[in-house]
């Protein structure tokens, strides 16, 4: 009996604790669907009345929905793909590479982690200033290139490459650029995709720097368009959770489709640490 009893009660409570994260998400859903107004009853109401499109009908027709929507995939794909781009090789550089003061250059980039990204906001933005990429895609794609926890990540994976697996590459004549797409990618595939969900989660999200460099609202990304339509409709609850869906659902897509690589991703580093 306690065999079944002590299994069941951890399955019981997983259930519970997943139900009550998931409630908020499924009740954002719910008021989305709802005419406007309903959500401010009391107490209020957990399904719509009566379902209607109508929120998202007026999100993309006039809000332009549409525009920021295409502003964030745009942003996101854009700095996911040179972000893997370099955060990869630097990381395979660092980890398998020789090279005058390797070493003490990686204890520096782990020594700026402990810096809080909002003290360097101020001197970086007046850097893109001077380059002229304020007020553009520039100025959000530039500092995201590159980061100093893609590297350490990459690095830390690229460790577990056998020396010997290169060194045989490189008898056999094969230069460091083949080594490294034909033998080194296939190995750090996991590792990859890992980066990319982490990347495309984190510029999908970003709210705060997007907001300091871009002043044109026909450039801005869904959250900082969604708090500027919070402004204008600080009532309309079912249209900023219709707005909220909006820009939850795709990079929730890309996580589940995703998922499985992103997880193994995080297993084999943790066992390789």
């Amino acid at each position: 009996m306690r065999r079944i009893a002590a299994p069941l009660a951890v399955n019981v409570a997983l259930v519970a604790i997943a139900a009550l994260t998931l409630f908020p998400l499924a009740w954002m859903a719910a008021v989305s669907l709802m005419a406007p107004g309903e959500a401010s009853t009391y107490p209020p109401p957990l399904l719509p009345e009566r379902a209607t499109l109508a929120n998202y009908r007026e999100l993309f027709a006039h809000a332009g929905m549409a525009r920021y929507l295409f502003n964030s995939v745009l942003l996101s794909v854009s700095v996911t793909l040179l972000a893997v781009l370099f955060n990869v090789a630097a990381g395979y550089a660092f980890a398998k590479l020789e090279f005058h003061g390797r070493a003490r250059l990686f204890r520096w980039m782990l020594g700026a982690l402990v810096i809080p990204g909002q003290v360097a906001m101020v001197p970086l933005f007046l850097l893109l200033k001077q380059m002229g990429l304020v007020n553009s895609y520039g100025g959000v794609i530039v500092p995201a290139m590159a980061s100093i926890f893609g590297i350490f990540l990459v690095r830390q994976y690229a460790l577990s490459i056998p020396d010997d697996l290169l060194d045989a590459a490189r008898i056999d004549g094969a230069s460091e650029l083949r080594i490294f797409r034909v033998v080194v990618l296939p190995v750090l595939k996991p590792i990859i995709v890992t980066l990319a969900v982490f990347t495309l989660l984190g510029t999908w999200n970003d709210f705060m720097w997007p907001l300091i460099v871009l002043s044109d609202s026909h450039l801005y990304t869904l959250p900082v368009a969604l708090a500027s339509l919070s402004r204008e409709h600080v009532a309309d609850n079912e249209l900023m959770m219709a707005g909220a869906v909006v820009t939850t659902v795709p990079v929730l897509l890309v996580f589940l489709l995703l998922q499985r690589y992103y997880v193994q991703g995080l297993m084999a580093g943790s066992v390789k640490a």
